[in-house]
């Protein structure tokens, strides 16, 4: 299905629902910056946030086209990864006026997510000149922010406008480029995470949209050394699928067809990275490094025919929240207690259907080919293990999934192998 077929009209569905995304304009391909007077032609008093590095980019160029519609600069200079954070919005609030019409983001994820939550709460439009096809997050109405502490998505609106062009994108820098590569190829395990909570939970699953996302990374997979070499047309192909990714998870108001447990193991590296004040990898590159560590969890449980399941008193587990994650140990608690999942076990439902469970965990790629399709776009698979260690690493497969409210892999794998001697050598 093309990307424009996805845009601006409401899709009845096989799967029983309607779906909707609101995107005024997605331009990807060559020349699409030089092309942004028309795409702004309905905008008036435009605000421009970029950090030092996507401004030196292209900022000057974009000042240039449509100068006499930028009314305010709100410019990052930082050293350090930009953080969506409570600062980051304040600075981006402080430039807004009563006229503001569209706050432009110039960058990637984090200047993106920053530009969707300040406009969706000031009730105005956004759009992003992308500087590197480094993420799936585009076209998503959800928006990535570290607020008191926390890594939560924040509900907001999906950007009036996309502007790719390959000129551009095709010069960002390697990592950022495997990064957004790493970030689809996490789709085999966040899709297989979907489809156990179905089996699992009764959770709502789209054929339609599964079945284009899973069509969409098997193109990419295909294209991993094109990727690797930047070749234009492979470039223009991932920035596209990216977008167009995002834009599932706009139609169903859900990240579950991008997300799973690779995904809570990147915001856990990138959560306990800021409260340690410790470096993390880029998001997707983390989401591809995480991808492998859930397919050797998924090979543990397939050697399983019959599950025995351990569990932990709710105090031995608080003490676990309290040194793995410090000073937001208490936010981490009471999202677990409101989601209840602890408090409602479903090891009756794993006995009764572990056949399914079996089968389902089968669909996804093993370890080796994970590993195979991340080393063809360029990785260093000894970097995972480097920068976080091995025991950070474990501890977040047994608890990066209670940063979210959201079934995976993790929670099945918690449930058949975590003990109370497991629980000492965290403390």
């Amino acid at each position: 299905m093309d990307l424009k077929q996805l845009l601006n009209h409401d899709i009845a569905c096989s799967c029983g629902r309607t779906h909707r995304c609101d995107i005024d304009l997605v331009d990807i391909g060559r020349g699409a910056i030089e092309r942004l007077p028309e795409s702004v032609n309905r905008f008036e008093n435009i605000l421009l946030v970029a950090d030092s590095n996507t401004y030196a980019v292209c900022g000057e160029r974009v000042c240039n086209l449509i100068a006499t519609k930028i009314k305010g600069l709100c410019l990052f200079v930082t050293d350090d990864l930009l953080v969506p954070d409570e600062a980051a919005v304040g600075a981006v609030r402080e430039k807004m006026t009563l006229e503001t019409d569209l706050i432009l983001g110039i960058g990637s994820g984090v200047i993106n997510d920053i530009c969707k939550y300040v406009s969706f709460f000031a009730g105005v439009k956004c759009g992003i000149v992308a500087t590197a096809p480094s993420m799936d997050g585009f076209a998503s109405s959800g928006a990535a922010m570290i607020l008191g502490g926390m890594k939560v998505t924040e509900t907001t609106h999906a950007p009036a406008l996309i502007i790719g062009d390959t000129e551009v994108l095709k010069n960002a820098p390697a990592e950022m480029i495997r990064s957004g590569y790493a970030d689809i190829i996490g789709k085999y395990s966040a899709l297989n995470d979907w489809k156990l909570s179905r089996l699992i939970n009764g959770e709502y699953l789209c054929q339609e949209v599964y079945d284009l996302v899973l069509e969409k990374t098997n193109l990419i997979r295909s294209l991993a050394k094109d990727i690797a070499e930047r070749k234009p047309e492979a470039i223009e192909e991932l920035m596209r699928d990216l977008v167009l990714i995002g834009v599932t998870l706009t139609l169903l108001s859900t990240t579950r067809p991008g997300s799973g447990s690779e995904h809570h193991l990147s915001h856990y590296f990138e959560i306990t990275g800021l409260i340690e004040d410790k470096p993390y990898f880029l998001h997707g590159t983390d989401v591809g490094y995480s991808t492998i560590v859930t397919a050797h969890l998924r090979a543990e449980l397939r050697a399983i025919q019959t599950p025995e399941f351990s569990s932990v008193s709710d105090e031995t587990r608080e003490k676990c929240y309290e040194k793995i994650y410090g000073k937001i140990a208490g936010e981490v608690s009471d999202l677990q207690k409101s989601a209840g999942r602890y408090a409602n076990p479903v090891n009756e439902v794993y006995r009764e259907k572990w056949g399914d469970v079996l089968a389902i965990l089968n669909e996804c790629p093993t370890a080796a080919e994970s590993e195979e399709m991340l080393t063809d776009c360029g990785f260093d698979l000894s970097l995972f293990e480097k920068m976080y260690g091995a025991e950070k690493i474990q501890n977040g497969v047994w608890f990066a999934k209670d940063l979210k409210d959201r079934y995976s892999v993790l929670w099945l794998y918690f449930n058949v192998f975590f003990s109370e001697s497991e629980a000492e050598k965290v403390l």
